[in-house]
């Protein structure tokens, strides 16, 4: 007997297989990603969909003395690692390589999504996601965010809410 895998069943990425299975209500946002684009891809990203980059999150990797902790803030601001290791009782954080949050995630650089990762790690979404009924992340891979409760996004994830934007 034949199998299936989950991206076949769902025509998604894992981040999108994760929402489905959870039953979690969210919308799907398209967009075609312009390698030459210098905004970075979550700005991008908001630009394509019309909304408020505030409500547009980015999911970073850092290493938080030895393992790696996923933050997730606004894209028009920037992780404060400090904050990030206190949220999770560490000393020490650094951005983790792009190799290494890929091979982490299973997703590439500009497309890591908080949800359907590889392998799971400590999360912590910034707290101002909490203004918002709706917030994006990305779906898994460069042209696809997709829109979720905050709610949803901290529980799939596991995650601590805590101020880690600056």
């Amino acid at each position: 007997m034949a199998t299936r895998n989950a991206r076949s069943v769902h025509g998604g990425t894992p981040a999108v297989v994760v929402l489905e299975r959870a039953g979690v209500a969210h919308t799907r946002h398209t967009y075609e990603h312009d390698p030459a684009s210098t905004v970075g891809y979550g700005l991008e990203a908001a630009a394509a969909m019309g909304v408020d980059p505030a409500q547009v999150f980015k999911t970073l990797l850092a290493d938080v003395d030895g393992r790696l902790v996923v933050g997730v803030v606004p894209v028009d601001r920037q992780l404060d690692l400090k904050a990030l290791a206190r949220a999770v009782g560490g000393k020490r954080a650094a951005m983790a390589q792009p190799a290494a949050a890929e091979r982490a995630t299973g997703y590439v650089v500009g497309g890591i999504s908080p949800l359907g990762q590889k392998q799971r790690h400590a999360t912590v979404v910034d707290a101002s996601a909490q203004g918002y009924d709706v917030v994006y992340v990305s779906g898994g891979r460069r042209g696809l965010d997709l829109g979720l409760a905050p709610a949803d996004l901290v529980r799939l994830t596991g995650a601590a809410l805590a101020d880690i934007a600056r």
